[in-house]
């Protein structure tokens, strides 16, 4: 009797050794998650020039949805300037902005000054929606928002590499990197369109 006793007690001991050790097991996991999304970064903390030399601060875009695309003036791409003004339009009233990056980073297709950009946009395609000033996206030179765009360490969603002119990236409400969308999808591709109206 005794030892049945004894053994039991054992079990007991064991068993609650166990459930404790879960416990903190599960509150370390919880705090390893707290701390992982307590360092990915969002958007709004860069800083950056537009083409006219002024400067845009990203934290101003808080509450809307944004598209970063890297864009050049003299690529088979190039004609995507019309489809993304056409999706600024549409939906510019609706919480959503797209900002443009020329790159010079793919066969020198953005060989130009910031103010010949400037011109090409509006000229060409009416262009409206917030342009940058000349930056690199891949490389030794790569600019910092474009660090935060490609590195899964920094936006807490995924690694990837610009691999052509408009590659577009895809922000929520909060400034976090939702999507990663090859240069050939279209601004317009419906990818885009049910991402924009999704509440």
């Amino acid at each position: 009797m005794k030892k049945s006793i004894l053994v039991l007690s054992l079990i007991l001991v064991v068993l609650g050794a166990c459930k404790k050790e879960t416990k903190e097991d599960q509150k370390a996991e919880v705090m390893k998650e707290e701390t992982a999304n307590q360092d990915t970064e969002n958007i709004y903390q860069f800083q950056v020039e537009d083409l006219y030399g002024e400067a845009f601060d990203f934290s101003n875009l808080k509450g809307k949805k944004i598209m970063v695309v890297n864009t050049a003036s003299e690529c088979g791409l190039t004609p995507q300037y019309a489809e993304l003004q056409k999706l600024y339009d549409t939906y510019k009233d609706q919480n959503f902005v797209i900002v443009g990056f020329p790159a010079n980073n793919f066969g020198g297709q953005e060989p130009g000054t910031n103010m010949e950009i400037a011109s090409f946009c509006k000229e060409n395609y009416g262009v409206t929606f917030p342009m940058m000033s000349k930056i690199s996206v891949k490389g030794a030179d790569m600019h910092e928002v474009y660090h935060f765009l490609t590195e899964k360490s920094k936006n807490g969603l995924q690694d990837s590499e610009v691999s052509w002119n408009f590659q577009k990236y895809l922000l929520n409400e909060k400034g976090e990197l939702a999507m990663v969308l090859e240069p050939r999808t279209l601004p317009t591709d419906s990818k885009v369109i049910d991402w924009i109206e999704t509440k």
